[in-house]
């Protein structure tokens, strides 16, 4: 991904302020599906076809993981091994949604179109922050 391209999406030409307002963008996403789904378990688990019990634990860790990730945006210079750790996380969650469709889920047709579509935002995600990090590495 280009640096035009990341200044273009972010607003700005400033790679730690890239970095910062993509794991923003990421720990309100990410938050809020969580706090969905820790509040709303047992419709969107009928929703989508999947386990409430499941859904209500997978929002728990997800509230958990977006604060880290806001609490890394709202660092002036977030700590690269961490910001490390959340690329690999959401590229595990990514993986993890596609094998899970073909291997432990059944889900109805919403839960067909979800869940591929919150692993692309994720995978977006991946890339944006990769490549922000990426940009702020090399201006250090």
């Amino acid at each position: 991904m280009s640096h035009a391209l990341l200044a273009g999406i972010s607003r700005t030409t400033e790679p730690q302020s890239m970095l910062r307002r993509f794991l923003a963008l990421d720990a309100v996403v990410t938050g809020a599906n969580g706090a969905a789904y820790a509040v709303a378990s047992a419709p969107l688990g009928e929703l989508l076809g999947v386990d409430a019990g499941l859904l209500l634990e997978l929002g728990l860790l997800l509230v958990v993981f977006a604060g880290f990730v806001g609490f890394l945006a709202s660092r002036a210079r977030p700590a690269v091994g961490a910001v490390k750790v959340v690329v690999d996380i959401n590229a595990v969650w990514v993986v993890l949604s596609v094998v899970a469709l073909g291997v432990w889920l059944s889900p109805t047709a919403v839960g067909m179109v979800w869940i591929p579509a919150q692993a692309a935002v994720v995978a977006a995600f991946v890339a944006l922050q990769w490549s922000a990090l990426r940009a702020a590495a090399a201006t250090r």
